[in-house]
């Protein structure tokens, strides 16, 4: 299980934990041609807040360059308590900030009962369910853009 209190910011995540998200990423990528990726840290960089982090992650990382404009980036900051979720041009207009509100909430009433990995893996399968209803996996021309790999800054 997730210890939000480790120290290092290498141990925020075990391995298991790891894979865990990656399978989350993995279910929810295989029927959408969307992109989902998770960044987690210890703590937000100063003078910037949750959403700003993950914007600037997200444009760092290159998510804004995938075909389809479809990539989410899922970002935590650990011991800050933050949360936010970036998703890019072409989903963002689909779903409305509403939605993006409603998943970090529903990532937010988790982490509350300490179930920090099944919190992002519920979320993950809910941004993968609107990708897939606005961004319908094309067996023929689909191919996986970003890593699933998780990402875990300081």
């Amino acid at each position: 299980m997730w210890n939000p209190f480790k120290t290092s910011s290498e141990n925020l995540l075990s391995a298991s934990d790891k894979q865990m998200l990656v399978q989350a990423i993995q279910a929810a990528e295989h029927t959408t041609s969307g992109e989902i990726r998770v960044y987690v840290e210890s703590h937000l960089p100063k003078k910037e807040d949750a959403l700003q982090r993950a914007t600037a992650l997200f444009f760092k990382n290159k998510m804004h360059e995938t075909k389809e404009r479809n990539g989410v980036l899922v970002y935590v900051a650990v011991k800050d308590k933050k949360l936010a979720i970036y998703g890019d041009q072409a989903i963002h207009e689909k779903v409305g900030i509403e939605f993006w509100y409603s998943q970090v909430q529903e990532m937010t009433s988790h982490f509350k009962q300490a179930n920090y990995v099944q919190g992002i893996s519920l979320v993950i399968a809910e941004i993968g369910t609107a990708l897939t209803h606005h961004f319908p996996y094309d067996r023929v021309n689909d191919i996986n853009e970003l890593s699933d790999e998780i990402m875990v800054g300081k």
